[in-house]
């Protein structure tokens, strides 16, 4: 019951359509990721404020689809 990592990318694509997003499959079994997401939506906004947006445009599937996911999130650079 995994998720793969096109599924994945597709879920936060949806949610931060303009974000830079890197995602690595960490153990090969489509359960651990680690995402490096840069998106404007992130300005002003904590870590912890960031990530809950991750895990909301997960629709859910963190602990379930998805047993870990590493993030990496921040605010997309200008120019």
């Amino acid at each position: 019951m995994a998720i793969t990592q096109n599924e994945l990318e597709s879920l936060l694509r949806a949610a931060f359509p303009d974000a830079d997003i890197t995602i690595k499959d960490l153990a090969g079994d489509g359960d651990h990721y680690s995402a490096r997401i840069r998106t404007p939506a992130f300005v002003g906004k904590s870590r912890v404020a960031q990530h809950q947006m991750v895990y909301a445009a997960l629709q859910g599937r963190m602990g379930g689809a998805l047993h870990a996911l590493a993030l990496d999130t921040g605010p997309k650079a200008e120019g």
